[in-house]
């Protein structure tokens, strides 16, 4: 039996956060904590290793309010920047361990970080940059994170592919509209299934409310968790009361053990 892990939501928001910059809707003027969401990003946890899946803007902000000391790895989902944006901070991780950072990335996410960030790839590095070691995920193979084994699983953002990840019986996936079905077979099974669910109106790129659920049905894990929410989602107390029992909206610092 594999041992438990926990899972921490660092951020459940879409690309531009809740509330979003000068919005004066219901949900951007919630005094609910439940309804400020930084951009979305997971910290996985066993005894002694750390693993944080994708860095965007709120990165640092999102170590120190969870009071992550140590990294074992940067894990990247896909290349758009409220993904990849705060890998720069890495270099705190630098100076604490004293070595780089693993990044496991596919070849698409390594091409735009070597865009992005071309200062931590210089052959002559300007002191204080970021290092990081990076390691391509093949889609088809299941990598390892001291002892912590992660199944890939190939999904699409519109056309975009981006990859979800498995864990023992936990799944995430984020910015996705669409799965395979060779994907899907992947995540049969699992105890616990994070999926985005942008808002209720059809979107090119994202899960709606309503096919987020449909999918849940379909695999039927013990319980689903909502993710990479937008402002225009709604409250989450009020959505929360629509929701099938197993189901909820994740929110910025929910922590759960799988």
């Amino acid at each position: 039996m594999a041992a438990p892990i926990r899972i921490t939501f660092l951020g459940t928001g879409t690309s531009m956060g809740v509330p979003v910059i000068g919005c004066p809707c219901e949900v951007c003027q919630s005094i609910d904590p439940m309804d400020n969401r930084l951009r979305s990003s997971i910290l996985i946890q066993s005894e002694n290793t750390n693993i944080i899946i994708d860095s965007g803007p709120d990165f640092r902000y999102q170590a120190l309010r969870a009071r992550v000391k140590s990294l074992s790895a940067l894990v990247f989902t896909h290349e758009h920047k409220d993904h990849t944006a705060g890998m720069d901070d890495v270099r705190a991780f630098n100076f604490i361990q004293r070595k780089p950072v693993e990044v496991y990335a596919s070849t698409a996410v390594e091409k735009a970080l070597r865009n992005e960030f071309h200062y931590a790839f210089a052959e002559t590095k300007y002191p204080g940059t970021p290092d990081i070691t990076i390691h391509n995920i093949d889609v088809d193979s299941t990598f390892e994170i001291e002892g912590i084994k992660i199944q890939p699983i190939q999904v699409f953002h519109h056309k975009l592919p981006v990859l979800g990840f498995r864990v023992n019986d936990f799944t995430y996936i984020t910015d996705a509209n669409y799965i395979p079905e060779a994907e899907m077979d992947k995540i049969r099974g699992s105890k616990v299934l994070v999926l985005n669910a942008l808002r209720r109106q059809t979107h090119i790129s994202h899960y709606t409310l309503e096919e987020a659920l449909i999918v849940i049905d379909e695999l039927k894990p013990e319980k689903a968790y909502l993710t990479h929410i937008s402002h225009q989602m709604g409250n989450h107390k009020d959505v929360s009361a629509e929701l099938p029992e197993n189901v909820f909206i994740a929110y910025d610092q929910l922590s759960i053990e799988v």
